[in-house]
């Protein structure tokens, strides 16, 4: 069965030489090999304003240059997400973005009450975070914190289940051999929709 993916290149560097970029390649080939319908968001290349007021989240207009990237996220059966850790979270770039179209509306309402009611059910998604540090110190020293924030007070919030993670640790010091089977991998996972 194909499935409409989204993926949401979270690099702030547009330089094509950052890794983040060919894990969302070869993640892209994967899922158009398998016959996926694929859309890609590359944040790098928007220009966008952060937002500075809860009255602005909560009635402000979406800024122009951000209603494709809201239309194919509504579209979407699958989010991927790939970006480096920085400071231990997602790079500032990627949290505006998700600001800006994770809006009431979009991703949840509130009901008479003032609860929150999700959106985006029957979506799933995959995060991929490169690092420097090993995956398994940031998980086991850190508790992934900055994952965790984003997969369970954003995506779960908005109702995407399940939220998956892929994490590469090591970044820097990964030889061709070990970037390649990387590489593989995200092949594999395009391919399944995973």
């Amino acid at each position: 069965m194909t499935r409409r993916i989204v993926i949401i290149q979270g690099h702030p560097d547009p330089d094509p030489r950052r890794y983040c970029r060919a894990l969302a390649d070869a993640y892209a080939q994967g899922a158009a090999a398998a016959g996926h319908q694929v859309t890609r968001i590359d944040l790098s290349s928007l220009d966008f304003p952060l937002l500075r007021k809860q009255e602005d989240f909560l009635h402000g207009a979406l800024p122009r240059e951000l209603e494709p990237a809201k239309e194919a996220i509504l579209k979407a059966e699958h989010l991927v997400f790939v970006f480096p850790l920085w400071l231990g979270t997602m790079p500032a770039l990627l949290k505006g973005f998700l600001e800006q179209v994770m809006r009431p509306g979009v991703a949840f309402a509130y009901d008479s009450k003032g609860f929150p009611r999700t959106l985006l059910s029957g979506r799933s998604a995959r995060i991929i975070v490169t690092m420097g540090m090993p995956a398994f110190f940031y998980r086991w020293w850190f508790f992934s914190h900055g994952l965790s924030g984003m997969r369970r007070n954003i995506l779960k919030f908005a109702g995407l289940a399940p939220v998956r993670e892929t994490l590469f640790g090591m970044i820097e010091a990964a030889g061709d051999s070990k970037r390649r089977k990387w590489l593989d991998q995200m092949r594999r996972l395009g391919e399944k929709a995973g």
